[in-house]
């Protein structure tokens, strides 16, 4: 893998090409406030008045316009076709976390890649912003601050089995699988929610308003 070309003490806000409201940006740069695009993000981020600082892509879908505004030295051309611009940012992000936003919503397929890039760059420890919640993946064990009565998704990517405390119906013996038993529309029953997985391929799924309690389950996961 080479060596970032991002790398961030704080959090970095990672754009992409889809629909990203002015207030979703807003939220996302409070607590990410490195600006990142993922090729034609970088259109999204500028409409917003937001120069980016760096734009990492095969550049197929950046505009001539923002390229000509965006300083060439924050232009990173990575030129092979085997995998998405949402992938080929991620894995040159360095940061404690990344909030990353135009994703998720646009097309099917665009949100489904987004979602297996979530998987395969979970050390990156990324949350895809939707339009009502949001995803991640979930690390080996996991500690949640939440409010009971809420709802709290698992969505298996691959097989994995785990446990868990502070959910209505706990996990335990369920072997998850995409094909087989998921984990949608579960519900939280305590103020804590503790979780741990045998193997990565979970994605735990929440309500944006417990955004800031993710960042910090992740930020202090192991």
């Amino acid at each position: 893998m080479k060596s970032p070309i991002v790398q961030s003490t704080h959090g970095v806000t990672l754009a992409g090409g889809g629909p990203i409201p002015a207030r979703d940006l807003a939220l996302a740069l409070a607590r990410a406030p490195v600006a990142v695009a993922a090729d034609g993000g970088a259109d999204r981020l500028l409409q917003l008045g937001v120069t980016p600082d760096a734009v990492i892509g095969d550049m197929d879908s950046i505009s001539g316009a923002a390229r000509q505004v965006i300083p060439a030295e924050r232009q990173h051309l990575v030129a092979e076709q085997v995998t998405t611009d949402f992938d080929k940012a991620l894995r040159l992000i360095e940061a404690p976390i990344v909030l990353a936003l135009g994703f998720a919503g646009a097309r099917l397929d665009h949100g489904l890649a987004a979602f297996s890039t979530l998987i395969a760059r979970a050390d990156r420890r990324c949350i895809l912003l939707g339009p009502k919640d949001f995803a991640f993946a979930a690390p080996s064990r996991l500690t949640l601050d939440l409010q009971p009565g809420e709802p709290f998704s698992l969505f298996p990517m691959a097989q994995v089995s785990g446990v868990s405390t502070g959910l209505e119906w706990p996990i335990a013996g369920i072997r998850f699988a995409p094909a087989g038993m998921i984990g949608t529309s579960n519900r939280v029953i305590a103020r804590r929610v503790e979780l741990e997985f045998d193997q990565p391929g979970m994605l735990v799924i929440l309500p944006r308003r417990r955004l800031d309690a993710a960042i910090r389950a992740l930020r202090s996961a192991p």
